[in-house]
């Protein structure tokens, strides 16, 4: 059985960091598209950050470059995000997911298999 459990959202005020985490088990951690989605209330769930775990390739949404960072940690099959320089647009519910079959970097949901239950994170002004 697939799991893929986020932790590390939070409340943090405009300019503050919040370090997410993604636990993946019942998969074979290496040499799939990861990827981290987020969803605000009212709109479209959307990519913002994607790890192509064989061999580190990183992809980011315009909106996160510079400030957001995905890494993982091979040996516990675990995914990071690291947010710096938050803002209120950034306040969403933060999803990771697992792609079975891709061979692409793909910003697409339909195209991830697996996904994780959610984590918030607040950001005040």
């Amino acid at each position: 059985q697939v799991r893929l459990v986020e932790s590390g959202g939070g409340s943090v005020q405009g300019g503050g960091s919040l370090r997410l985490s993604c636990a993946a088990s019942g998969l074979t951690y290496s040499g799939r598209y990861m990827a981290w989605f987020r969803q605000a209330p009212g709109k479209e769930r959307e990519g913002v950050a994607i790890i192509y775990t064989r061999t580190g390739a990183t992809y980011y949404a315009d909106s996160v470059k510079g400030r957001f960072t995905i890494s993982q940690d091979k040996a516990k099959s675990t995914m990071y995000l690291q947010m710096n320089n938050l803002n209120t647009e950034d306040t969403a519910m933060y999803y990771c997911a697992a792609a079975q079959i891709l061979v692409y970097p793909s910003w697409r949901t339909a195209d991830y298999d697996y996904w994780g239950q959610g984590t918030q994170v607040t950001v005040s002004s």
